[in-house]
């Protein structure tokens, strides 16, 4: 199962344990805010927290605020202006105003049995979206109804100015077919961008624990570790061994599939060869156009750990141009 960790699962852990939780939700910016809407932190009745909303410059307060909530068993709407001096601090040019929803789990804020819906929905990798009144008086999770939301994976406000949804796509994952010194670059990359990753190499030698200490790592052919782990539209698929006895396979499954990125390393010639054994395994032009061959931004990039970085750009515009 893949490792999946957030404000959610560490209320849900908290509450288990016997501790109370407050989950603070990013619902609404201005300016340069250090968080994007939908950030989340949460609070345990210990005054731990986990998470962040605003890179650092208000989360002691909204610590208090949240303990305060537990307390009082109430849902609170914060609002907070970032100084220009403390938004420099974490490293933006200027500041900006949040508005922070603070919610008790129990009594008063999101009930119980609805995080534990939410948690084992992306537990399983299904969208879905979190509904609440901005007064808390109303709470449901729906997975239809926001489709372009899910699609530019967007929470915000509706027009009503009352109701706040925050959009839970499943997290980014990367999987990557070749065990090579590129992807040994690529992988703590992609963990730093927020991408759960997979490494998928028949070749022992290559694909091991010791080269790959932070990744799960898959010792089998890539079209069986590809359909066995299923490729939606969260995920990323890169190919980096060149070689057609294993890149083939998983593009075979890869264009079957919902994943929003795929790319194959190789030189033009190598990826013109690759179109040739696509278009006569019946693939027609259009899905042969999702394959980013070769893969990565035209940078210049030199070496294992550039192109490395190249991929990452690429797949992180892939990602915010759908």
């Amino acid at each position: 199962m893949t490792n999946i960790s957030g404000a959610p699962e560490q209320a849900l852990a908290w509450i288990s344990g016997g501790k109370k939780a407050a989950i603070a939700t990013v619902v609404e910016t201005w300016g340069s805010a250090p968080r994007r809407v939908g950030a989340q932190m949460v609070v345990s009745d210990a005054a731990e927290m986990e998470g962040s909303v605003s890179g650092g410059c208000v989360e002691g307060a909204v610590v208090v605020e949240a303990l305060e909530a537990l307390e009082d068993n109430e849902t609170k709407l914060l609002e907070y202006g970032v100084s220009d001096g403390d938004a420099f601090a974490v490293g933006l040019a200027c500041g900006g105003t949040i508005r922070v929803l603070v919610e008790p789990i129990g009594e008063g804020g999101m009930p119980l049995a609805l995080l534990e819906q939410l948690v084992a929905a992306r537990q399983a990798r299904k969208p879905i979206a979190y509904s609440v009144a901005l007064d808390g008086t109303a709470h449901s999770l729906v997975t239809h109804g926001h489709e372009e939301r899910f699609r530019k994976d967007r929470s915000g406000i509706l027009e009503d100015e009352k109701t706040f949804v925050a959009i839970h796509n499943p997290p980014l994952r990367l999987c990557v077919v070749g065990a090579v010194h590129i992807a040994q670059a690529l992988v703590p990359m992609a963990q730093i961008a927020g991408f759960d990753p997979v490494v998928i190499d028949p070749r022992e030698a290559f694909g091991s624990a010791a080269r790959f200490p932070e990744a799960r790592v898959i010792n089998d052919w890539p079209d069986a570790a590809l359909n066995d782990l299923g490729l939606d539209a969260r995920t990323a698929l890169v190919l980096l061994t060149h070689d057609p006895k294993l890149d083939d396979p998983a593009l075979l499954v890869g264009l079957n599939s919902d994943a929003y990125y795929i790319g194959a390393l190789g030189s033009k010639r190598t990826h013109a060869g690759r179109v040739e054994r696509l278009n006569a395994a019946g693939f027609d032009p259009h899905a042969i156009g999702r394959i980013r061959g070769p893969v990565g931004l035209d940078i210049g990039a030199s070496g294992p750990a550039e192109i490395a970085v190249s991929i990452l750009a690429q797949m992180i515009e892939a990602l915010r141009t759908l």
